[in-house]
């Protein structure tokens, strides 16, 4: 190679630790080694990470939880240290997991929560546990299926298409992660930094590994089965409480809504000055409703 040339390889980047008092841990569920977070006492939540992020994306609330609930943050099928199997990437699948990693942990019923893929994961679950599950939140994301939300966002949000074509999405971004990840946490921010340079690097870092972004990528390319599932799960509304948030400019004004078609007992609405990264654009907010919302 040409000296002068540039590297399309990022540079190392130190792996992100967990917060004091939590450890990093795996397991064999469901097939796969999942990766997760633990630490905390008292009852158990569990926190489910979006797109294009990972456990890390809950860093910021995890210690204040902790005083409350014992957290579990894993890292999704496909995702940063979690096995990255070449199949098995729909939401009822990916809820599989999370509930045979509960189960692996000695517990049966919690409280979970979800934010963008991790909000359509936490609502299989529910879907298909709902006396497991005591509490659910969901935050800003649509559910696949669920109209007329489903086809307006489809519509609107274009990288749902690239992300959802197989092998191109990958070739075209590899050793440009940096470039597509900056991109999406800015665009779709109100708070446009929002993001500190260690979260933005952990996720760099994440998603440059190899064959991370392909798998990352095969949710979206799931999602029509998704889709199928939740229709057949919509039929049967879920039971216990819901709080449905988004940002106010994002999802807020309509996840109430969406929530009220496949849940009975739903309540939330706006967090302010906030566009889709809610953990990170407004974590006072999200930290003080969940904190109210979970007992």
């Amino acid at each position: 190679m040409n000296a002068s040339a540039k590297s399309t390889h990022p540079p190392e980047i130190t792996p992100a630790s967990p917060p004091a008092g939590f450890t990093s841990a795996t397991a064999r569920v469901n097939g796969i080694q999942l990766h997760y977070v633990l630490g905390g006492n008292g009852e158990p939540v569990v926190l489910l990470h979006g797109w294009p992020q990972t456990w890390y994306e809950w860093q910021r609330l995890l210690e204040p939880l902790a005083a409350h609930y014992s957290v579990i943050v894993p890292d999704l099928r496909g995702f940063g240290a979690s096995e990255k199997p070449a199949t098995g990437y729909d939401t009822r699948t990916l809820a599989e997991d999370i509930h045979s990693l509960v189960q692996h942990l000695g517990l049966s019923r919690i409280r979970l929560v979800g934010h963008d893929i991790g909000l359509m994961v936490a609502y299989a679950y529910a879907a298909a546990y709902p006396t497991e599950v005591h509490k659910l939140v969901i935050l800003d994301a649509p559910l696949p299926g669920v109209e007329p939300v489903w086809s307006l966002v489809k519509a609107s949000r274009w990288h749902f298409g690239f992300n959802a074509t197989p092998h191109l999405a990958e070739q075209l971004l590899a050793g440009r992660e940096r470039y597509y990840l900056e991109y999406m946490y800015t665009t779709s921010a109100f708070n446009k930094t929002a993001f500190t340079a260690a979260e933005v690097d952990e996720f760099v870092r994440s998603y440059a590994a190899p064959g991370a972004m392909g798998a990352s990528l095969q949710i979206y390319q799931a999602f029509d089965t998704s889709a199928a599932q939740n229709q057949r799960s919509a039929l049967t509304k879920l039971p216990m409480p819901v709080l449905a948030l988004g940002g106010d400019h994002s999802f807020g004004p309509k996840i109430v809504a969406m929530a009220e078609l496949v849940a009975t007992d739903v309540s939330g609405g706006s967090i302010p000055n906030c566009g889709h990264w809610v953990a990170e654009e407004n974590p006072e907010y999200l930290l003080a409703q969940l904190l109210a919302f979970l007992p």
